[in-house]
């Protein structure tokens, strides 16, 4: 398998057509993929002001509606890069370090707007962990490992569900133990992941 596959997450919506009709599109314009990274920070930044200052329904809803924006732009940056053939000498920065401002922003909002900012900032640190010890066995000539349990896009999904619960709870009960709960899976699941990963890597360098 090349290299440029093996070191690429794999995401089913790749061939889904709107990705792909998205993505032609951008490459006929000016966008360039940076750009769509950029984006990514941008829909992150937004969606954790909605998080943490404005927790009642319509904020919720809109965070997780900036959550899935923010995964359209992780999609569309790559598939416009190699699938538009507009890869630059820089995308290998943009396609992780958005990513990782990305996720602080949203996982350090989840905890401070339920009141547990300790465990946002744990999810964040373990999060970034997770990408560290991916590349980590990738520069040490491994395939890098997109394995879960609390991998970017489980993150992601759990955190957008627990917005819309907590949408729903704080319309019905005003409390918000959708968010304290997803603040607790996630970090604990990223913490999971780390040792996963770290365990995989180990059990490929032995068998080398």
């Amino acid at each position: 398998m090349p290299e440029m596959e093996t070191n690429r997450r794999p995401i089913e919506a790749r061939s889904a057509g709107w990705a792909k009709a998205s993505a032609a599109f951008l490459a006929r314009t000016s966008v360039t993929p940076n750009q769509v990274s950029g984006a990514s920070i941008v829909f992150a930044a937004i969606g954790a002001a909605l998080l943490a200052l404005h927790p009642d329904a319509l904020g919720l809803i809109g965070c997780a509606l900036a959550v899935q924006a923010r995964l359209v732009c992780n999609l569309l940056d790559g598939m416009v890069a190699i699938e538009g053939g507009k890869k630059s000498a820089l995308g290998p920065l943009y396609n992780e370090f958005p990513d990782r401002i990305a996720d602080s922003l949203f996982l350090v909002a989840l905890g401070y707007s339920c009141g547990w900012p300790a465990w946002g900032w744990f999810g964040a640190l373990a999060a970034a962990l997770t990408a560290y010890i991916r590349v980590f066995g990738g520069s040490l000539g491994l395939p890098q490992d997109f394995r879960g349990p609390m991998a970017k896009q489980h993150r992601m999904a759990v955190l957008t569900l627990a917005c819309l619960a907590g949408a729903a709870e704080n319309l019905v009960s005003g409390s918000d133990y959708a968010l304290r709960a997803a603040a607790v899976v996630i970090a604990v699941g990223s913490a999971v992941t780390c040792l996963t990963r770290t365990l995989a890597i180990a059990a490929q360098l032995q068998r080398k």
